[in-house]
């Protein structure tokens, strides 16, 4: 049985991919730079998620409005790290959430049906504070998705969600510190 709270991520030994999903005249200069660069913005919290499923779910599969392109974004472990060591969940008292660099959430993960599963998938904020840090030095690259994650689509579409998770990256059990997994996974309540 899957955790409730596990986070579950495309990485290798050094980098973790997360996901955004933007319109294309954020993801064109900076795909074109390798790094984020106007028009993206500098002063407002950016959410990076490791699930894909969950933003093709949270983005139409790249077809809602100002987020048609989806961008797997691979960044340094340490960097992934040191954010999730700044996160305040965002359950956390209103004081507490408004003081933090980096703001943390769980929502259901999403088949790639869209339904809502019995566990759940993070979702880190990274603040006005730290955006910098995390351009500058935290991604080691970005590659484009978003005819993969249309593919994928189509083939949900047609009842094949099989050959659809073939085109996507797998994601696996990210080893969290366990201090982080202490403070950021929420204990079940029974």
């Amino acid at each position: 049985m899957t955790p409730l709270y596990q986070v579950r991520a495309d990485h290798d030994a050094h980098t973790i991919v997360v996901y955004q999903a933007y319109s294309s005249a954020i993801a064109d200069p900076a795909l074109r730079e390798g790094r984020f660069v106007p028009p993206f913005s500098f002063r407002r919290m950016t959410w990076i998620k490791p699930s894909l499923p969950w933003l093709a779910h949270r983005s139409n599969w790249a077809r809602k409005t100002g987020q048609e392109r989806i961008l797997a974004v691979r960044i340094t472990r340490q960097g992934w790290e040191e954010a999730l060591g700044r996160a305040v969940l965002t359950t956390s008292s209103p004081e507490a959430v408004a003081r933090a660099d980096v703001h943390l959430q769980w929502d259901p993960e999403r088949s790639l049906r869209g339904v809502a599963l019995n566990h759940y998938s993070v979702q880190v904020g990274i603040g006005r504070g730290l955006i910098r840090t995390f351009v500058d030095d935290w991604i080691v690259g970005l590659t484009d998705l978003t005819p993969r994650v249309r593919k994928a689509a189509d083939l949900v579409r047609r009842g094949d969600t099989a050959g659809a998770r073939r085109l996507l990256p797998a994601e696996r059990v990210y080893p969290l510190p366990p201090a982080l997994e202490e403070r950021l996974c929420p204990k079940r309540r029974g």
